[in-house]
């Protein structure tokens, strides 16, 4: 009898440790702006390759380009309410950003954390720390070296905008990218 029972739950552990998701088949997004069907090809109808008039803008390489383009992006990340979870909405801008300081191996950066002014000091600060955490390891991941980045934590401490409605403390609740 014991016997049974131990197989039995077994065969239960086991079976919900099976998954029917298929890991061979994962989905993935193209990000590298390429398209996957050949370098400037379109296609014109009737099964024909045609090199097309490109439609893409041109690009200025150069440092003061780059340095130009940089001030007219946001340099700030926004966060709801207690959280420390990066807004897809603010992922265009940390990928922005990491192309930059990738560009560069002489650029640091300082990404500081801020939060409402709801909750105790130590908390905030706390939290202010995960939030400037949060967009350092974005930027790692997307390729910016380690050396280069430094994440620290204000708190409430430095607010954005001052006052206590609920608009002000949406502006407080934030990572700021700086360059130094």
């Amino acid at each position: 009898m014991k016997r049974t029972v131990v197989v039995l739950g077994l065969v239960a552990i086991l079976s919900a440790c099976g998954s029917a998701v298929k890991l061979d088949k994962v989905p993935v997004e193209d990000r590298t702006g390429s398209g996957g069907t050949g370098s400037g090809s379109t296609d014109t109808g009737a099964g024909s390759n045609v090199v097309g008039k490109g439609t893409v803008a041109s690009v200025d390489l150069s440092k003061a380009g780059q340095d130009a383009a940089m001030q007219a992006t946001t340099r700030v990340v926004y966060f709801d309410y207690d959280s420390f979870v990066i807004r897809s909405e603010f992922q265009a801008v940390i990928e922005a950003h990491a192309k930059y300081i990738r560009s560069d191996k002489s650029r640091k950066v300082v990404i500081e954390g801020h939060t409402d002014e709801r909750g105790g000091r130590e908390y905030n600060l706390a939290l202010g720390q995960k939030r400037a955490e949060a967009v350092r390891k974005a930027l790692s991941l997307l390729g910016v070296p380690e050396a280069q980045l430094e994440a620290v934590s204000f708190g409430k401490e430095k607010p954005a905008v001052m006052g206590s409605t609920e608009a002000a403390m949406e502006k407080n609740r934030r990572a700021e990218i700086s360059y130094r």
